[in-house]
């Protein structure tokens, strides 16, 4: 059974009702809400040939950097390579396959060309987008989306979603203005896109406008919010509009609540909920008993080695809820995967093991060689993904171990940093504050 898709792409091996389950499935990706994986089973159950439903499917199961969810997807590449396929659908199950082996990048560049001779194809789009994010790759967050704009127009379905993903390109890539604008043009023709609320929280959050930041956000509460397997981490957003502005409370009360309050499995809520606990524990904010159920979270999963981003958030549950032999195992973890193959060990041996050595000596008090294993890691760790953002850690890490160890200069240069790219932030300013910098100097 061949039919096309409702950009005009020829699918192999399905039904018109398949067709239509596989874009209502795909248009649940693109804004992160619903149970794609639940509409995409009942597309397969009906057409068991369908090439494009299994990629899908995969990418599903791959794209969260889920270890337990691999062997879904390996099933279902093995499933799809067994049957009929044209050119496009190929390339699918070529960069499907790249993932599994741990080929980040060769899986990215397949991405790339198909997107290039198949420029309305919204899911090589979207994949190769994550793929970009999970490799930090700015440039072609940007670019890859910007290369098939020309093909694209308002009345397609998915063009929000378009939208959306360049507009966190030209954020990742500094463009503040122009990601903003494309953004919120996103938002208004799909007010449930997920990503593209989440770009515009980034630039609210690079620009250090928190209180617009926290406008926007609660502006539109009913529609990213709800149903949305992204949620978590829009309002791990807005709770760093409120730690900016160093309201403890609500961030406690957003953490407590929709951030971690039902103790996600899910690796990246379990990302965002390490992340906001170890920001708050480098303001010496007692979090009383949150981190145990974290790292209980982190526990089952940590030895998995395959993806260094992850390692790093898993330490700092580690380090917050005082389990040495768990971190210690991490550690192990992390001395195998660099021995192994795949892309993660350039993340790891680059990035990944001197930061999560770097989380580790922090909390035994090692403050000297937590700068020591830091400075040098700060300027390439884009190299193992994650946005500007998410790796801002690694700066406020390496500042209040300056601080800890008394090294007044160093603490005081990386301040002033922070100052200058957010002159409004009242957190940034206590940072320099603590460096010794008064008032006076401050404001001149």
């Amino acid at each position: 059974m061949t039919q096309k898709d409702n950009l005009d792409h020829v699918v192999t091996g399905t039904s018109v009702a398949a067709v239509t389950a596989y874009e209502q499935a795909l248009h649940q990706f693109q804004c992160y809400i619903g149970d794609p994986v639940a509409i995409i089973d009942k597309a397969l159950a009906d057409s068991p040939s369908f090439v494009m439903g299994y990629a899908l499917h995969a990418y599903l199961h791959l794209l969260g950097t889920e270890p337990m969810a691999l062997p879904v997807a390996r099933a279902d590449l093995e499933t799809a390579r067994k049957l009929p396929a044209n050119s496009r659908e190929r390339g699918h199950l070529t960069a499907i396959g790249c993932l599994l082996d741990g080929e980040w990048h060769a899986a990215g560049r397949v991405l790339e060309d198909l997107a290039i001779e198949h420029p309305r194809d919204a899911l090589a789009l979207q994949a190769g987008h994550l793929v970009d994010f999970y490799t930090g790759r700015s440039r072609m967050l940007r670019d890859r989306i910007a290369r098939a704009l020309p093909d694209w127009s308002p009345d397609m379905p998915g063009y929000h979603a378009l939208l959306g993903m360049h507009a966190f390109g030209l954020e990742e890539t500094g463009l503040y203005g122009r990601a903003e604008a494309v953004g919120r043009k996103a938002v208004e023709l799909e007010a449930r896109d997920g990503w593209a609320q989440h770009a515009v929280a980034h630039v609210l959050e690079m620009q250090g406008r928190q209180r617009d930041g926290i406008a926007w956000m609660r502006a539109n509460l009913e529609h990213w919010a709800q149903d949305s397997f992204f949620a978590v981490h829009n309002w791990w957003h807005l709770a760093l509009y409120h730690l900016d502005l160093e309201e403890m409370d609500e961030v406690l009360a957003l953490y407590d609540g929709p951030i971690y309050g039902p103790q996600s499995k899910v690796v990246l809520d379990m990302v965002d909920a390490s992340a906001l606990l170890w920001r708050l524990h480098l303001r010496g904010v007692d979090v009383g008993d949150r981190w145990q159920a974290v790292a209980d979270a982190w526990a089952p999963i940590a030895a998995a080695g395959d993806y260094a981003f992850n390692d790093v958030h898993a330490m700092m549950a580690f380090v917050g809820a005082n389990r040495p032999q768990a971190a210690g195992a991490l550690l192990e973890a992390q001395e195998r995967a660099v021995r192994g193959a795949g892309d993660n060990v350039l993340f790891t041996r680059e990035v990944g093991a001197p930061l999560t050595r770097a989380i580790k000596c922090f909390g035994d008090g090692d403050y000297a060689e937590t700068v020591r294993l830091l400075r040098p890691v700060r300027n390439h760790a884009h190299r193992f993904g994650g946005s500007h953002a998410q790796r801002d850690l690694i700066d406020l890490t390496l500042i209040e171990a300056a601080l800890r160890d008394k090294q007044a200069a160093l603490a005081r240069a990386l301040a002033a940093e922070r100052v200058d790219l957010k002159p409004s932030s009242p957190a940034a300013r206590a940072l320099l504050r603590r460096a010794g910098v008064p008032a006076v100097a401050r404001a001149a």
